[in-house]
């Protein structure tokens, strides 16, 4: 039997998991992303709630399911939330997502409030490679808050962050998640090349881990959360070509994605250290 066949059908368990019980998920995420992830949410079948301010955070953290936190554009009252919210789902045990968009020594208002964050012990770490690999302690020049690195170059650096989360999980055109649990590299393939040149679809897939978080264990939502979207940018390619058709194309599989689907496409394979 393949070492990945056990996983598979915990992934198809878990996509089932999330549509019956449709977590409620606190994201304290970007304006550029807020409406886009609320539609992956929904499309996946989670319930979002895009609550972002101080005087609302910590009683709304603590009747959430999960918690997604993403600087992608940080407003100084954002950032009081995210120091709450974070403290909240550490004392109640709720499981939450750190995404630390652009991080590195340009952007360094965000990035010492992603240091701080740390301190909170998120869930899981997401972001692209040049992120993970400024938060590893690399000196990484990125384009904005878009990658220059390759995955592959990175997910081995990237090992030392988890000591500060159970999973640490790195985008790209293959994506690499790393287990504290199975003390393994877990290689995610799929998806589109379109996928980049659609707006905040990595802040979603961020937000829709968080959502897996809530009805599974961290590793096997970290991995469910990248085949679910694997598969659709993978299967909406094969019918829409252009980046419009293709997002809407993107949205509509995310909804109609069966069990079947994920057996017959899921692509994935574990890389021991």
């Amino acid at each position: 039997m393949d070492q990945t066949d056990p996983l598979l059908q915990k992934i198809i368990e878990a996509h089932t998991q999330l549509r019956a019980t449709q977590p409620l998920v606190q994201c304290i995420t970007n304006s550029v992303a807020a409406n886009y992830v609320a539609n992956v949410l929904l499309a996946s079948g989670a319930s979002p709630a895009m609550i972002d301010n101080p005087f609302e955070a910590e009683s709304f953290t603590r009747i959430s399911s999960a918690l997604s936190i993403n600087l992608g554009t940080p407003t100084t009252e954002q950032m009081q939330a995210m120091q709450i919210s974070a403290l909240t789902a550490q004392q109640a045990s709720v499981p939450w997502v750190l995404d630390p968009v652009g991080y590195g020594a340009i952007l360094s208002w965000r990035s010492e409030m992603t240091d701080e964050l740390l301190q909170y012990r998120p869930t899981v770490i997401r972001g692209n490679a040049s992120e993970m690999s400024a938060l590893a302690g690399n000196q990484v020049e990125s384009k904005g808050v878009d990658s220059t690195l390759d995955s592959t170059e990175v997910y081995i650096q990237a090992w030392s962050l988890l000591e500060h989360a159970e999973c640490i999980a790195i985008s790209g055109e293959s994506d690499f998640i790393l287990s504290k649990e199975l003390d393994c590299v877990i290689q995610v393939n799929g998806g589109s090349h379109l996928q980049p040149r659609v707006t905040a679809t990595g802040c979603a897939l961020g937000a829709l881990i968080a959502a897996y978080c809530a009805v599974t264990s961290t590793t096997l939502a970290t991995l469910a959360a990248h085949v679910h979207f694997a598969i659709a940018g993978q299967l909406a390619y094969q019918t829409a070509k252009t980046v419009g058709a293709f997002n809407v194309a993107f949205l509509d599989v995310l909804d109609s994605l069966t069990a079947e689907q994920i057996s017959e496409y899921a692509s994935f394979s574990m890389i021991r250290r």
